[in-house]
């Protein structure tokens, strides 16, 4: 298995130049800590359901500006995972290790960690009862359990088959399967053939992600000297390719610029591992479509455990059962003392690690506040960001709120529609320091 390193950049000068300014930015963060804020003494007691990026992050800052609180997060899962870094695993570039660490890294002294999954979520009672049967009260709960992908939607597919012998991947689905599927593309891209990709109808976390990979196969195909006996699908689940529309014009240029076939309205029913064979739902009925790499990304809702509680939305995304939040304050429409911060959040974006950033200090300031006598004023606009990889060593830094505004955070340094290195380096360089400051609380 070879990294690519044949990558045209420009200048060292201006990498350097770069990343200096990355290094600064993360510092400025780190000497900025919750801790410098006000501290507020309490006796609260709060539960955080979920460890991974919002559960963490948000521990960390509340045991900063919090003196007395009773913090229990609940999470079985021991291991953490990197997730924007599994694109990069399934594309080569890293090894599985790389979105590997402990949730024990992260979580600070001072939180209670109960190692169990939550099994029931009493929002009347005020009460979480755990997979071992622990009854945790609650005078606060904030829900960061993240999404769950639902395989099982998709008749036929199984996790434990993909990699090159059935010509399947599933680079969602964690950092070993993002490892086996970069094992089935690269075989795939050695010979060339047809090269499927999809998207789930269901809301996602990182929607740019199908279309991420299916240039990175591209881009692998053209690299081989594979792409002029090789086509490739694009099965649109809609209309558009990308919910925003001045990136999805973006998208659609690329699409045809790399001679990718687009369809739309195709919603993934089943797959035949054995027939390479993938069966979608569109206006004019069941279609099938033959394949010699397929990457499978499934359905996605929330947590069942959630569902169950009475927190979705009840006229809203009813099959996936995401948490009825305002959507600039993410307090529970019903619930006040209920809190949402991640994938799990009912609102029309910001399901990507990167929103998680700006989901932390409107959770804190509004809960903090409420604790000191006063009002939170912080509001989420919607920001949500995607660094959308069109090949290896060039990306676009797309950044945008509810209203599909552009929100570049590098005016005039990183054009958002132009595919650049910078752009690529946030992604394979400063994302994840950024991503590991904010699990301390530090951006």
């Amino acid at each position: 298995m070879t990294r690519l390193t044949d990558i045209s950049l420009a200048g060292a000068a201006s990498r350097r130049g770069f990343l200096g300014l990355a290094a600064g930015g993360l510092a400025f963060a780190a000497a900025t800590p919750a801790a410098q804020a006000e501290r507020v003494r309490t006796r609260a007691k709060i539960v955080i359901l979920g460890a991974g990026a919002g559960g963490a992050s948000i521990a960390n800052r509340l045991v900063e500006r919090l003196d007395g609180a009773e913090i229990t997060v609940v999470d079985g899962k021991t291991e953490h995972w990197y997730q924007p870094g599994f694109t990069l695993i399934a594309a080569g570039l890293r090894p599985g290790s790389y979105a590997k660490s402990q949730n024990s890294d992260w979580l600070p002294s001072g939180v209670t960690w109960v190692q169990e999954h939550a099994a029931e979520i009493d929002p009347e009672a005020q009460r979480v009862t755990t997979t071992g049967g622990q009854r945790l009260d609650y005078d606060y709960l904030i829900v960061s359990t993240g999404l769950v992908l639902d395989w099982d939607a998709v008749e036929g597919f199984d996790l434990d088959r993909i990699g090159p012998e059935t010509g399947t991947g599933a680079h969602y689905a964690s950092p070993e399967h993002a490892v086996k599927t970069w094992q089935a593309m690269d075989a795939f891209t050695d010979r060339g053939g047809h090269a499927l990709f999809s998207r789930p109808a269901t809301e996602m976390k990182c929607a740019g992600a199908p279309i991420k990979y299916c240039f990175l196969t591209d881009d692998y195909l053209r690299r081989k000297g594979t792409r002029e006996g090789s086509h490739i699908t694009y099965a649109a689940h809609s209309g558009i390719l990308f919910g925003v529309p001045v990136i999805n014009e973006k998208v659609v240029i690329i699409m045809r610029r790399q001679d990718i076939e687009v369809c739309h309205h195709h919603v993934l029913q089943s797959v035949d591992m054995d027939r390479k064979l993938a069966t979608f739902n569109t206006q004019d009925g069941p279609t099938d479509i033959e394949y010699d790499f397929f990457n499978v990304i499934p359905p996605q809702r929330a947590p069942q455990v959630v569902r169950d509680s009475g927190l979705s939305w009840a006229d809203r995304w009813t099959d996936q059962g995401w948490i009825e939040v305002d959507m600039g304050t993410l307090r529970h429409a019903r619930y006040p003392n209920v809190f949402g911060i991640g994938d799990i959040n009912g609102v029309p974006k910001g399901k990507t690690a990167a929103s998680v950033k700006w989901h932390l200090p409107v959770v804190e300031d509004h809960l903090v506040s409420e604790l000191a006598g006063r009002e939170g004023t912080a509001i989420y606009n919607g920001y949500t960001s995607c660094p959308l990889i069109t090949r290896v060593g060039r990306a676009m830094l797309v950044e945008f709120d509810y209203q599909d505004n552009l929100t570049p955070s590098f005016p005039g340094i990183v054009a958002p529609l132009e595919e650049l290195w910078i752009s690529w380096l946030m992604k394979e360089v400063a994302l994840k320091a950024t991503y590991n400051a904010m699990l301390r609380g530090r951006a």
